[in-house]
């Protein structure tokens, strides 16, 4: 198995190899190009999902599915907060989500937290 080739994007097979631009599967025959696998390796990487596995995207509405303690603030963001028109972001530790929370201002969220609406 080569380490450094991604898999066959048709048939999952491992045993890509190199020809000129071209990426080749000897198990199904399918050639795809060399840059076209690192795109979709990025998009993969990109790909963030919700508390229950929906795929995020920028400007979704979610909720809120427990409380959360907000630092420096005395109340916490209840269970059920609509959090309209959110952005994907690689954030700090695991806050993957840019947003504005109505009465608590501009903040980051992770996705283990939210549900797309």
């Amino acid at each position: 198995m080569n380490e450094t080739l991604p898999p066959c994007p048709e048939c999952s097979g491992e045993y890509t190899y190199e020809m000129g631009a071209l990426l080749v599967c000897p198990e199904c025959a399918h050639e795809w190009s060399a840059a076209l696998a690192e795109d979709v390796d990025q998009a993969q990487e990109r790909l963030i999902k919700d508390s229950v596995g929906n795929i995020l995207a920028d400007g979704d509405t979610v909720t809120v599915v427990k409380d959360l303690k907000v630092k420096g603030s005395a109340t916490s963001i209840k269970v059920g907060t609509k959090v309209r028109n959110i952005r994907l972001i690689d954030g700090v530790g695991d806050h993957d989500i840019d947003c504005k929370v109505d009465g608590f201002g501009p903040m980051q969220l992770k996705s283990s937290v939210v549900k797309k609406v």
